[in-house]
Formats: C-alpha cells, sequence, structure tokens
C-alpha cells in the first residue's frame, strides 16, 4: 500500500468513528447531547480530525444521518433478508415479516433519526439540509422492506401502497415508545397490521 493510500484508510477509518460516535451520542444522549465535544471524545479522536472532516456540528449530524441510510441500515437489511430465507412467498410470510419490519423501527438508526427530524423543527438550516437525507432514509427503509418481503410479495399490485401504509403507522406508533414502557413484540397493532398485509397482498379469490 503507498503511503498516500495509507492516508486515505486512515482518514475514511476515523471518518467512520465520528459517525458512529455521532449516531451513538443521538441515540443515547439525544440531540442536545450528540455535541461535537461528546461525538469527539466517544470516537477518541482528537479536535483537529474531527473537525478535519465536519468544520460544523450541522455538517456532522447531516452526515450522520446519511451514515444512517448507508450503512446502519445496510446491516438491518442484510439481518432481515437472512431471516426470511426459509419463509415460502405465500401468506405464510406475513407474520414473520411483519415482526421483522416492526423490529426495525426499535433499532438505533430510526431513534437517531428521529432525534434529527425533531430538532430540525426548530432548526431551519438542519431542516433544509435534512430534506434530501430523509428522502434517502426512507428509500433505505424501502429497500429494507423489499429484502423481508422478497421479489414475488413485492410484484403484488397493492405492494407499493401497503408499505407506504405499514412506514407511516408503524413510524407513528413506534414514536409511543420514546415513553411507553411495555415490550413492542405484544404491541397491540401488530396483529392489525398482518390482517390488513394479508388482505392486501392475498386478497380472496
Amino acid at each position: 500500500m503507498t503511503a498516500a493510500r495509507a492516508r486515505s484508510a486512515r482518514s475514511e477509518g476515523s471518518r467512520a468513528l465520528i459517525l458512529d460516535a455521532a449516531v451513538a451520542c443521538l441515540v443515547e444522549d439525544g440531540y442536545a447531547g450528540a455535541s461535537t465535544l461528546a461525538v469527539q471524545a466517544r470516537a477518541g479522536v482528537s479536535r483537529g480530525r474531527l473537525l478535519h472532516h465536519f468544520p460544523s456540528r450541522a455538517e456532522l449530524l447531516v452526515a450522520a444521518a446519511a451514515h444512517l441510510s448507508t450503512t446502519l441500515l445496510a446491516g438491518v437489511e442484510r439481518r432481515a433478508a437472512a431471516l426470511m430465507a426459509d419463509q415460502p412467498p405465500g401468506p405464510e410470510r406475513v407474520d414473520r415479516a411483519i415482526d421483522l419490519l416492526w423490529a426495525t423501527f426499535h433499532e438505533p438508526p430510526f431513534w437517531a433519526a428521529m432525534e434529527l427530524w425533531t430538532a430540525a423543527r426548530t432548526d431551519p438550516g438542519l431542516r433544509t439540509a435534512l430534506q434530501v437525507e430523509e428522502r434517502r432514509l426512507r428509500a433505505a427503509i424501502r429497500r429494507v422492506a423489499d429484502g423481508i418481503w422478497g421479489p414475488e410479495v413485492a410484484a403484488a399490485p397493492l405492494y407499493a401502497e401497503l408499505c407506504e401504509l405499514l412506514f407511516t403507522s408503524m413510524r407513528g406508533v413506534a414514536c409511543v415508545y420514546a415513553f411507553a414502557d411495555r415490550p413492542a413484540a405484544t404491541d397491540p397493532h401488530l396483529a392489525l397490521w398482518k390482517r390488513l398485509a394479508t388482505r392486501m397482498l392475498f386478497p380472496p379469490g
């Protein structure tokens, strides 16, 4: 490896450490706790190294949002697809698929994104920057859904409408878990989502 490549690899490595730390701060300490100093300490990098990659807090947190959709959710996508690999493409697939989709709304990427979305309400600069990243995050979540359902189910006429309905409904219900002390796996909405998915994907006749 040449000296230039080694420097580039070190730079990319430190950037990834910083972004992982930013997401962890958002999840554990919220937007208010995700200061550049807190991220620097968690990442274990120098102040100069952090500012080299991200000169401002806004740039850091917007990059963290991009990191959510390109790296962290990709891992969720792989795990979910592997768990569905042995499931048939018919109605039997629905229960496990809905359980896995619901679980993605309790992963760190979702809660980090929620912190940013909430902060963007009163931060015009962050709001503008996040508009692009929010679309990318939605696309990444859609890829997770496609991997869970599989190509046969994804070809159903009402699949796109079902995905949009599940996304908005699950996101809204998941927000309650910011303060609700109850197991997500027993949420009463699960049965409703499963019935709805079965009817939309596999209508009688």
